[in-house]
C-alpha cells in the first residue's frame, strides 16, 4: 500500500484518467474530490463490497437511492456529502443596526 499525505487542494493522480483531490478536512474527516471517466466506476468500500456480494450470489445489483457521487457532484457541487449538525458551523446571531 502506498501512503501518501497531502493538504486541502492538493490532488493524487492514478493512471492517466483519475485524480483524486483533497476537498476539504473536518477533524477526523475527509472530503474527497473524484475526477475519472464514466466508464470507470467509482463507489465508498461499503457499496462495492455489497455489489460483489449481490454478484456473487447470482443476483443483479440492486439500485440504492442514494445518489452516486458523479451525479450528486454534477447536482450539488458544492455540498456532496452527507452532513452531520455537529459538522455544520453554528450561526451567530445578527446584531441589529439602529
Amino acid at each position: 500500500m502506498l501512503v501518501l499525505s497531502r493538504q486541502k487542494d492538493e490532488s493524487i493522480v492514478i493512471g492517466d484518467d483519475v485524480e483524486i483531490t483533497i476537498v476539504d478536512v473536518r477533524g477526523d474527516r475527509v472530503r474527497l474530490g473524484i475526477t475519472a471517466p464514466k466508464e470507470i466506476p467509482v463507489h465508498r468500500r461499503e457499496i462495492y463490497d455489497a455489489i460483489q456480494r449481490e454478484k456473487a450470489e447470482g443476483k443483479k445489483p440492486q439500485k440504492k437511492p442514494e445518489k452516486t457521487a458523479r451525479k450528486q457532484a454534477e447536482k450539488e457541487p458544492e455540498e456532496q456529502s452527507e452532513s452531520t449538525p455537529q459538522e455544520q458551523p453554528e450561526k451567530e446571531p445578527q446584531q441589529q443596526h439602529k
